[in-house]
């Protein structure tokens, strides 16, 4: 009987019928031309200037060390997504390649500027430690190949440093990952 019905409302072939005469023939192409271009399309959070708390789930907050922005993750738009928030101006900053859809984001931890962005993205079959770069726009996954979970991801305040919890040996420990010495450090304009 279902195949019946998505015939007659498909619209296949049969005889004495044309276009003009079955009209859930097009509606149903529309629906499907539709959904397939919501599929396709990546909502990004609003940004304009607006109110910080909302309707929605906001959770595990992190402040920038200067204090002017806040990351948090959110579930609007539908998704699990990291979200900036410039407190000084109310308004949020667009992350460009950050949050995907196919991708969850937790435990945002931002530098001293917000230049930089820790977090943990599940996107395949276990969580990364990823870093985003606002300057760049660029992700970089750090813990590619590292044997072990991960939770907390924190940065410091110059960029270099990730400190985060790892199961590697069987229980939670600590770990530090050191970026090198050849990174742009995220330094406050005031102290260069």
């Amino acid at each position: 009987m279902g195949s019946r019905w998505f015939r007659a409302i498909a619209g296949q072939h049969q005889p004495g019928l044309n276009k003009r005469q079955n009209p859930w023939a097009t509606l149903f192409v529309c629906i499907c031309v539709m959904g397939m271009m919501t599929a396709c399309t990546v909502e990004t959070a609003p940004l304009s200037p607006g109110e910080l708390n909302s309707q929605f789930n906001d959770e595990q907050p992190a402040l920038s060390g200067d204090g002017r922005l806040l990351a948090f993750v959110s579930n609007r738009e539908g998704v699990r997504s990291i979200l900036l928030y410039d407190l000084r101006n109310k308004q949020y900053l667009n992350l460009a390649r950050l949050n995907r859809r196919d991708a969850i984001a937790e435990s945002p931890s931002l530098s001293a500027t917000g230049r930089y962005i820790t977090y943990i993205a599940s996107d395949s079959a276990r969580p990364e430690i990823e870093l985003y770069d606002r300057a760049t726009q660029q992700v970089q996954i750090l813990t590619m190949g590292y044997r072990g979970w991960f939770r907390n991801p924190k940065i410091s305040p110059d960029g270099r440093y990730i400190v985060f919890e790892t199961s590697t040996r069987g229980q939670w420990d600590i770990e530090v990952l050191d970026r090198g010495s050849g990174i742009e450090l995220d330094i406050p304009d005031y102290r260069r």
